[in-house]
């Protein structure tokens, strides 16, 4: 098991207490106390990428995030309804999912093996300021290269964890014969008005193709409102006596 354990830190922004949201809310009564429950609440999201979850210990969310602040259950409703009121919380699925939406530019993190790097990037900066001018240019590049390397992989790990944010606020599904066929909850809505009947048929006509091919789309909603496109010219040729779309076809289309 690694041991490579990830530390997270709130930064507080230079103008946090000057944002309009900020002031407006510490201009209601009890104000200063609602701000320290919205940064009580950043704080917990941390490990969560900005999330907060209801986990049914109390009977509701507001009840539960008092609980788990020690702060009283008004206090925290009042604080929550402002959040939400100011785009500052989104609910992502009700009562159970909700997002703290400036999360990403408050956050920072570092590994205990970045934090470690540092300790001792900064132990030689130490040590070369008491040597000779030669020496100290040496260690200057070594340690420049070691902060280069390590930027390089919490970017790495950045781009990562960027890239789960997303997938989580648009989370996706399985469908067709194959289970292979994936779509967000507003596209497979989107299909079902735009497919219409067609729907199944359709579904499982690209899990089957894929399967049986081996071949991959990038997006499989662009690509069944494609083949779904083509079907509709091959129902008018066939009306025409024209030539007729075959699976071949599909082959020839461009990919999404």
């Amino acid at each position: 098991m690694s041991n490579n354990k990830r530390y997270y830190w709130f930064k507080l922004k230079e103008d946090f207490f000057t944002d309009k949201k900020i002031k407006k809310l510490r201009k209601i009564s009890g104000g200063d106390t609602y701000v320290i429950i919205y940064q009580k609440l950043l704080l917990l999201s941390l490990r969560d990428n900005g999330k907060l979850f209801y986990e049914g210990v109390e009977s509701d969310f507001t009840k539960e995030m008092a609980l788990t602040l020690d702060e009283n259950v008004e206090n925290v409703s009042i604080t929550l309804n402002y959040l939400e009121s100011q785009g500052l919380l989104e609910i992502i699925e009700v009562d159970k999912e909700f997002y703290l939406s400036e999360i990403e530019s408050l956050v920072g993190s570092e590994t205990a093996s970045t934090i470690r790097s540092r300790k001792s990037r900064e132990q030689k900066a130490l040590q070369c300021n008491t040597n000779a001018t030669l020496l100290q240019q040496n260690c200057n590049t070594e340690i420049e290269k070691e902060k280069e390397k390590d930027l390089e992989i919490d970017l790495e790990r950045e781009g990562e964890k960027e890239i789960d944010r997303v997938q989580n606020l648009h989370p996706t599904k399985s469908y067709g014969t194959f289970n292979n066929v994936v779509l967000t909850d507003e596209k497979y809505t989107l299909l079902r008005i735009q497919l219409g009947k067609q729907f199944d048929t359709m579904i499982d006509k690209l899990s089957m193709y894929m399967k049986s091919t081996g071949k991959e789309y990038k997006d499989h909603y662009a690509t069944l409102l494609s083949w779904y496109q083509k079907d509709k010219e091959k129902e008018e040729k066939l009306s025409l006596g024209k030539r007729v779309f075959t699976t071949a076809d599909y082959e020839t289309e461009v990919d999404f």
